[in-house]
């Protein structure tokens, strides 16, 4: 399984991981499907939804 990274977008993780949604879910992330998803990296959401990336990769790679 490919490595998920911060500079992906939200749509790109998905693909590679489905599992992570609930992660994204549980911090605010609730638009997966939107088309924001499609062109929003995961730093970026990560910024707007006032959480650290870092931490938010932590979780991520934690799936």
């Amino acid at each position: 399984m490919a490595d998920i990274t911060k500079d992906m977008t939200i749509g790109e993780a998905l693909n590679v991981n489905p599992d992570i949604a609930p992660v994204l879910l549980d911090i605010g992330m609730h638009c997966l499907g939107c088309p924001s998803a499609q062109g929003e990296t995961l730093e970026e959401a990560a910024m707007v939804h006032g959480i650290e990336v870092d931490a938010l990769m932590e979780k991520i790679a934690a799936v």
